[in-house]
């Protein structure tokens, strides 16, 4: 008999997961009527075989009576793996959880149910203004500009050049190495993002107010700075940017995909 452990291994774990899956009774309908019919339609039968043209259709053989049940394990796992994604998309407990490693072009988002919490202003570490002909000289990082906004009327470099923050009227643009160690740490009760998209990619725009903190190097450790409101955020080559301060999401959109 062909031994299938390492499958009977990956539905042990399977199982272990559901069982700590905090699922609220009964689970939506439409979830429990998908996975019905998946499974369903795993064990249909094969049908008896006819003759076509004077040819017989090729029996089931031993291969594939001994390939059922591996079939068959698939579809099990495939179908939970989609019900786990359903669920933790449809519930608070599952987007809870979800939300606690959520993370977009250098920024982790941390949802609840509670609103952000009042904070006192505070600047990023070593915030402080430069020109922009000394930007080329303190940030290791390609700066990019917005067209539709022209010329910032101030620009400030943060933490050694880890941050520049560019300033127009009310709006502000922060841009920064956008790889895998989070730079900004965004804390806010629902709606969820919504997604954006740009000429160059995928972007997510944030509305209400929500707590904006910088994580500091080497121990990510949070740093307070405001409540922040309406924002976009991106990435492009591997750079980090967030937008601030612009209300409507197609403006927002529309600065985005002027950079250069």
């Amino acid at each position: 008999m062909t031994s299938h452990e390492p499958f009977d291994d990956l539905e042990a774990e399977l199982t272990a997961l559901g069982d700590a899956v905090d699922v609220p009774a009964p689970p939506p309908s439409e979830v429990a009527a998908a996975v019905r019919a998946r499974l369903e339609a795993s064990d249909t039968p094969t049908p008896t075989p006819r003759r076509r043209g004077g040819i017989f259709r090729r029996p089931r053989g031993r291969d594939d009576v001994a390939r059922k049940p591996l079939k068959r394990r698939w579809v099990v796992t495939a179908v939970v793996v989609a019900v786990v994604v359903a669920i933790t998309a449809a519930t608070p407990q599952g987007r809870a959880a979800v939300a606690h490693i959520l993370r977009l072009a250098g920024i982790e988002l941390r949802i609840g149910d509670a609103p952000p919490a009042p904070v006192t202003p505070t600047p990023l570490p070593g915030e402080r203004t430069v020109s922009q002909d000394q930007l080329s000289g303190l940030v290791k990082f390609e700066v990019n500009r917005p067209g539709v906004l022209g010329e910032p009327d101030e620009v400030r470099i943060s933490d050694k050049g880890r941050v520049v923050s560019m300033f127009w009227d009310g709006v502000r643009l922060d841009q920064f190495d956008g790889g895998f160690s989070p730079v900004f740490l965004k804390e806010m009760g629902e709606p969820w993002p919504d997604n954006v998209r740009l000429r160059y990619g995928e972007a997510w725009w944030i509305t209400g107010t929500h707590r904006l903190s910088y994580l500091r190097r080497g121990d990510d450790t949070p740093l307070p700075l405001r409540l922040a409101e309406e924002t976009l955020l991106w990435e492009r080559s591997g750079i980090g940017f967030r937008l601030e301060g612009v209300k409507d999401r197609a403006r927002a959109a529309e600065i985005a995909n002027s950079l250069r």
